[in-house]
């Protein structure tokens, strides 16, 4: 059996810090946090409230989880964020958000007179940046930095869902460079490449903050636009038409060459499902190639 001063001793080279909170916010105990790569040992935190410590919010949601963990009686790991604004007195904190898991063990048994919770908090800063930064690599193309196929799909079924439980509207713009074919064969495809670099570029700086720019694949493209018609769709896709048209004819390809055709639509309440959105806008992009290129086109 361990002595009092050995447990002491065990629990205080803990790498991670532990601390047992009280059901009213207060920190009793601390134990660990030696890492010091991740952590700076709390000890001063010991008497100190969750409000004394914490921004409002902040302090408020650690108090609930503690509530909800000592309710249920059973362990909760949860994964959270703490940014220098979040921790009262912290001038020369990291100016990006620290990531942390935390273990919440409600304990059998009082401190202080109250209910309590062993609270085991581990720093996962690197680990979530790697996370992020994998799933940008899985949701981005490439060659023209916009979003994938993928990402395009998903986005598609969250709007259609939204569209469909709150009548959000939801508008579409499908687009490919004309004669992109004949660019390759008679340019070559390093030129190509280029070209769908400045298209995403393009993209990129006109589209709007909730917008969902992609590549589809080859040299189509699609704008997601949520909560706009088609109407208010149109004037955005021409506006993009406009810009790609100049920029490519900076880049002195082929007049015939610089430009884009499209189709818009938008999700109606019989679509049944997402293709029927992407089936009008490929009529419309067909119409919009039928009648010389260059424009875009809706089409039901």
């Amino acid at each position: 059996m361990f002595s009092l001063l050995q447990l002491q001793t065990i629990l205080d080279t803990l790498p991670d810090p532990a601390f047992i909170i009280t059901r009213s916010g207060q920190y009793t105990h601390i134990f660990g946090g030696t890492d010091k790569r991740y952590y700076n040992r709390g000890y001063n935190l010991i008497g100190c409230n969750l409000n004394d410590v914490l921004a409002a919010e902040k302090a408020k949601w650690f108090a609930q989880l503690i509530a909800t963990v000592l309710s249920t009686g059973q362990m909760t790991i949860v994964e959270y964020q703490l940014l220098k604004s979040d921790v009262k007195g912290l001038e020369d904190g990291p100016e990006e958000p620290l990531w942390f898991e935390a273990r919440i063990q409600p304990l059998s048994f009082p401190v202080n007179g109250e209910d309590a919770v062993l609270w085991v908090a581990s720093n996962i800063t690197v680990r979530h940046q790697l996370e992020q930064r994998l799933q940008h690599l899985s949701e981005i193309d490439e060659l023209s930095h916009l979003y994938n196929r993928r990402k395009l799909r998903d986005q598609l079924t969250r709007q259609f869902n939204l569209f469909h439980r709150h009548h959000t509207p939801c508008s579409i713009l499908v687009f490919d460079l004309d004669y992109f074919k004949q660019l390759n064969d008679s340019c070559g495809h390093l030129i190509g490449d280029k070209v769908i670099e400045a298209v995403g570029r393009v993209c990129l700086q006109t589209v709007r903050d909730e917008d969902v720019p992609a590549r589809y694949g080859g040299d189509e493209f699609a704008i997601l636009m949520p909560q706009t018609n088609r109407q208010q769709a149109w004037s955005v896709a021409d506006r993009l038409r406009r810009k790609i048209q100049r920029v490519l004819l900076e880049m002195d390809l082929p007049q015939n060459c610089s430009s884009i055709s499209g189709g818009i639509s938008e999700f109606l309440p019989e679509d049944g499902k997402i293709e029927a959105l992407l089936e009008r806008a490929d009529r419309g992009l067909y119409m919009a190639k039928n009648l010389g290129r260059n424009r875009i086109c809706s089409k039901y």
